[in-house]
């Protein structure tokens, strides 16, 4: 009977243990899933602050353009 005892009380804490080594397994996958994402957020907000200085760059050179226009057809 004790030696039975004995054999549950192991297999529960084989168990437990386990249970505990999928939990870290999970948040460790967890954690790398997440700074993947937050990589990717990175770079994507990168890029869109490129577009957007080229985009600024048109703009300045348009305007410069037109103000250029306007004092040419001034004279």
């Amino acid at each position: 009977m004790r030696l039975m005892k004995l054999a549950l009380l192991a297999a529960a804490l084989a168990l437990a243990a386990g249970c505990g080594v999928e939990t870290a397994g999970t948040a460790a996958t967890s954690a790398a899933l997440k700074k993947q994402e937050i990589e990717q957020g990175k770079n994507t907000m990168r890029q869109a602050q490129e577009k957007i200085e080229a985009a600024n760059k048109q703009v300045e050179a348009a305007q410069a353009r037109a103000a250029a226009a306007a004092t040419d057809s001034d004279k």
